[in-house]
């Protein structure tokens, strides 16, 4: 049953990283590893924030890939934020 969730974690977090690539316009930077990585990360933030605002136990399959993809697009913008590729440079 265990190597099940983490096939789960995977596919959720390739998918939810996906989205969020596309949402912030990083996908053509990304590949499906670093898509899976961002959305596995994103989705321990979105529930470390929601956990900080509610109690997310029992939200189901929906609102937890929505608090993924909203994580993976915190941790993108971070990292936009930091390493500065958002810019346009002239």
């Amino acid at each position: 049953m265990l190597g099940i969730g983490i096939i789960a974690w995977i596919i959720i977090g390739g998918l939810a990283g996906w989205i969020a690539s596309k949402i912030m316009k990083t996908d053509a930077q990304q590949g499906i590893i670093l898509n899976i990585v961002v959305g596995v990360i994103g989705g321990l933030i979105g529930g470390w924030l929601l956990s900080l605002v509610t109690n997310p136990e029992g939200f189901g399959l929906i609102l937890s890939f929505i608090t993924c993809v909203a994580g993976a697009c915190i941790l993108l913008f971070l990292v936009k934020l930091v390493t500065g590729r958002g810019r346009t440079r002239v």
